[in-house]
């Protein structure tokens, strides 16, 4: 769900503002403009944040994912259970902040030094992982804050990473709610969150119509 607002001067910085809600097992899109889309992809255990192109192939990595490392490892853009987070642990995280980005030229150049990382070997030449941390440092901001919640609670242990960032659980409005046969499971269940995303949009980029708008400072080039 969004507000609609007169469209913004493409040479001011914004804040573009989404909110919405996500079902298990279902999908969650909003074009951001610049030739660009919100996708809450769903899979098994939750749902995974991605910031692709509206039209044309899937990138092998995602404007996102690229730009918000570690890689293949916690990251804030998973919203699930993966890593053994628990489903409280899941909603506990909140707010997440995340880098994408913005731009074709942008994610082309995350692309090129990504690849250069990965095929640098462990550890990766010190100045590959300079220029990529360079480059995610100059991408734009997000933030997502789970607005409330229905979960199946998991009933394990927490995991000693989610104990480091899962610190809001209680804070976050949420229901738990039963399996309908009544079973549990270590890790529990994500069934409904509600979101609001906030994205600083940059110079130059063209947000879709759709979005709520409001300005903000540029950040220092």
């Amino acid at each position: 769900m969004a507000w609609a607002v007169p469209p913004a001067s493409p040479g001011a910085c914004r804040r573009a503002t989404i909110t919405g809600e996500l079902n298990a097992g279902k999908a969650f899109t909003q074009p951001i403009g610049g030739g660009l889309k919100l996708w809450f992809q769903p899979i098994a255990s939750g749902w995974i944040l991605r910031i692709v192109p509206v039209t044309g192939p899937l990138p092998e990595q995602d404007y996102a994912e690229l730009a918000t490392p570690p890689y293949q490892s916690v990251t804030p853009l998973s919203i699930s259970t993966d890593f053994s987070f628990r489903a409280q642990d899941a909603v506990g995280w909140n707010p997440r902040r995340f880098h994408f980005a913005s731009s074709p030229a942008d994610f082309a150049q995350l692309q090129k030094l990504y690849r250069e990382f990965i095929a640098g070997g462990t550890p990766p030449p010190d100045g590959v992982q300079a220029a990529l941390a360079h480059e995610v440092a100059k991408a734009s901001e997000g933030t997502l804050t789970i607005l409330d919640s229905k979960l199946v609670p998991g009933t394990a242990d927490q995991w000693r990473m989610a104990a480091a960032v899962a610190s809001h659980f209680e804070t976050t409005a949420h229901t738990l709610v039963e399996e309908p046969n009544h079973t549990t499971s270590g890790l529990g269940r994500l069934v409904w969150l509600r979101f609001r995303l906030d994205l600083d949009l940059p110079q130059g980029l063209r947000a879709d119509p759709a979005l709520h708008l409001a300005p903000r400072v540029c950040a220092a080039p």
